[in-house]
């Protein structure tokens, strides 16, 4: 299958499907965590829809990434939301957020981007893109378990109309796997009809009943602010995924300081209607790593359809009627492709491993991002960039040793 660019736009016949396929593999962790924390998952879905629709502006189509509800935030949230009853205090917290992203764009903005990739070279980039997918495995296995039979039946059909599909199935295996896996279920009597049938009594709902709650609460904003770092670090993270993935340079073009203002406005948005905080999700990289069609076209679709479905009730208990093991099978498949992408970074910078120094910082950041259950992606980042600085390059350490015995 040709790989179709970002700027290339297919005909809409085609590029719909593309975007219910992104709809489809976002939605169900997008609603996940306000079901979780005592939000309305109606209010998430419009919020993600337009905050993908702000972060596309802003990037100017050239990221296709889209925005869904971040799990860093579940513990913060569920303690202001369930346990203290504050809504507008937790409203507070989800702003800081933003405006953090914010005073981090001005600093892009004053010190530019390239010291990035001086940063963080192949070794911790692909390192850290790899842990990414890794890391999201447990949970991806955990949905499919309860289930075994219909994950990977559905996993299956992903697999094989990904590999032998022709023509216009071979994009969109994620929507086939959904709907096949649906479609099995239905047999098995794991799918709830009843909930269907009774949301047409009230087809039509408000998708943001919290609208302007927000209040002043310093202990939220000194709770959720220092976040953000999780997110800035995972949206890095998915940058460099993207532009591996798409051959582009995302960081220099359109900049990641665009990226970082996107998802700030985002999240600040997201806080005046009773949202989550927002960041850039690895469900839909998978797609486009799977599909090689990298049109920002079908996200601004999939955005346009997160609005519409978060104000018909139908769509939305027909996608909420999606049995786990369903969206579990499609999901290994898709953080699996995550993981992938990183050891291709790795393998296409050509890191050299018989460098101890390469070897440690990668070790580092592959013990620590999957095996800290908590906050791992951001700890195992923060060390390896700690390493590749303290660290000298064995050629840098020769040389030293060979400057010494010279002067003696």
């Amino acid at each position: 299958m040709k790989e179709v660019q970002i700027n290339e736009r297919l005909p809409l016949t085609r590029a719909i499907p593309l975007g219910v396929q992104h709809l489809f593999a976002m939605t169900g962790s997008t609603i996940l965590v306000p079901f979780l924390v005592g939000l309305s998952p109606a209010t998430a879905l419009f919020c993600s829809g337009i905050g993908t629709i702000v972060f596309l502006l802003l990037t100017r189509s050239k990221v296709p990434a889209y925005l869904g509800s971040s799990f860093a935030f579940i513990a913060s949230l569920t303690a202001f939301i369930k346990d203290q009853h504050d809504l507008g205090g937790a409203m507070a917290g989800v702003l800081s957020v933003g405006l953090a992203y914010i005073l981090i764009f001005i600093i892009l903005r004053l010190f530019g981007t390239k010291w990035i990739n001086k940063l963080i070279p192949p070794v911790v980039a692909g390192s850290v893109v790899a842990i990414i997918g890794l890391s999201l495995t447990p949970t991806a296995v955990s949905m499919a378990s309860a289930n075994w039979i219909i994950a990977i039946f559905t996993l299956a059909v992903a697999t094989l109309v990904s590999v032998y599909g022709k023509g216009f199935s071979k994009v969109i295996p994620i929507l086939i796997a959904i709907v096949a896996g649906y479609i099995l279920a239905g047999f098995m009597g794991l799918v709830d009809s009843a909930k269907i049938m009774a949301s047409f009594k009230t087809p039509f709902v408000l998708p943001f009943q919290s609208f302007g709650a927000i209040h002043l609460n310093v202990t939220a904003i000194i709770t959720f602010a220092p976040l953000a770092l999780i997110t800035l670090i995972e949206d890095l993270g998915h940058m460099m995924i993207l532009s591996n993935i798409t051959h582009t340079d995302i960081i220099e073009d359109p900049g990641f300081d665009k990226v970082v203002l996107g998802n700030g406005l985002a999240t600040g948005i997201a806080s005046l209607f009773g949202g989550v905080p927002l960041t850039t999700y690895a469900e839909n990289i998978g797609v486009l790593a799977i599909t090689k069609v990298y049109s920002s076209l079908n996200l601004w679709i999939a955005a346009i359809a997160a609005i519409i479905l978060s104000t018909f009730n139908p769509l939305q208990a027909l996608i909420m009627s999606i049995p786990t093991p369903v969206m579990g099978g499609v999901v290994i498949l898709l953080f699996g492709m995550i993981g992938a992408a990183g050891l291709r970074t790795l393998i296409e910078a050509k890191v050299d491993f018989s460098k101890n120094k390469n070897l440690i910082i990668a070790a580092v950041i592959f013990a620590l991002g999957i095996g800290l259950t908590n906050h791992g992606i951001m700890f195992a980042t923060l060390a390896g960039i700690f390493l590749n600085l303290v660290l000298k390059d064995e050629k840098e350490e020769n040389s030293l040793s060979s400057t010494k015995e010279a002067a003696k």
